[in-house]
């Protein structure tokens, strides 16, 4: 398969184009690339022979209850179901999660929509001044099944 680059020419100096891929070189890489790797694949297996022992971690028989803050668009803070204030939220949360280490305590904010930036600062700000420093935001989640 051909075309000619020229009308109705044939003259002494005609060249006709090759319009075929040459292949030769991709194929070449490839078995580069395949030698490569055949050599390489043995280098990375450990062949030390060991047995191992089986790690089949227990499930945890309590596992903590998450603590919600919620944040409503006019203000209002709840930790829970109760009410509260940004003044007392850390020593609420410190009532919430008992004997437990705060820096070790996640905590969900869950947030309206409209609720002003200043407000979920405030209860940002509190919780970090309260040594709670692992934060999670609450979203709804919009995937279809």
């Amino acid at each position: 398969m051909g075309a000619k680059l020229s009308g109705s020419g044939g003259g002494k100096y005609a060249i006709e184009q090759n319009s075929e891929i040459n292949v030769t070189p991709f194929v070449d890489v490839m078995l580069v690339l395949l030698i490569i790797f055949m050599v390489a694949a043995p280098l990375a297996t450990v062949s030390v022979p060991i047995e191992l022992p089986r790690a089949v971690a227990p499930p945890a028989q309590n596992p903590p209850k998450p603590v919600y803050i919620s944040i409503q668009s006019d203000g209002d803070v709840y930790v829970g179901d109760f009410r509260t204030d940004v003044s007392t939220l850390g020593q609420d949360l410190t009532d919430q999660i008992g004997s437990r280490n705060p820096e070790d305590e996640r905590i969900f904010i869950r947030a309206d929509q409209t609720t002003r930036y200043g407000d979920f600062m405030q209860v940002m700000n509190a919780l970090q001044d309260n040594g709670f420093y692992s934060v999670a935001l609450v979203g709804e989640d919009q995937s279809t099944s």
